[in-house]
């Protein structure tokens, strides 16, 4: 297995610890009872850490589905290579550090490691569209 599947698995799993983390973190906020409820009332707003978590979760699923088509692209069209390698851990490592940057609400060196991330996903695109008539 080639390491852009192993990053992209690995993404996965992180997707999973963020959606666990952030609700955690709000069932923390609010109590078992209401994680457990139907939740047909108004819920109050989260906290900052809880909705920082939240939206970090949140940013992830947006960018996500884009790393991952294109590693998938990638893969089937056999165009990997040392770019592609560096690429998808350039996203992974990212998108690792932007949480707790986020959590802790660190501007700026938040947003740089988001581009990062985003520099991750358009080597990828590069190297599927480099060369292509």
């Amino acid at each position: 297995m080639g390491i852009e599947i192993q990053m992209l698995g690995w993404a996965i799993v992180l997707g999973l610890v963020q959606v666990m983390i952030a609700a955690g973190a709000v069932t923390r906020e609010r109590g078992l009872a209401w994680n457990a409820s139907a939740r047909d009332g108004v819920a109050p707003p989260p906290g900052p850490l809880a909705a920082r978590l939240q939206r970090a979760q949140a940013n992830f699923l947006e960018t996500f589905p884009f790393f991952a088509a294109a590693v998938l692209a990638v893969v089937l069209t056999q165009r990997q290579d040392s770019t592609t390698a560096l690429a998808v851990q350039l996203y992974f490592w990212a998108r690792l550090v932007y949480v707790p940057l986020y959590a802790a609400g660190i501007p700026y060196v938040r947003s740089l490691v988001w581009v990062v991330s985003m520099l991750g996903i358009v080597l990828l695109l590069w190297r599927l569209l480099h060369g292509l008539a």
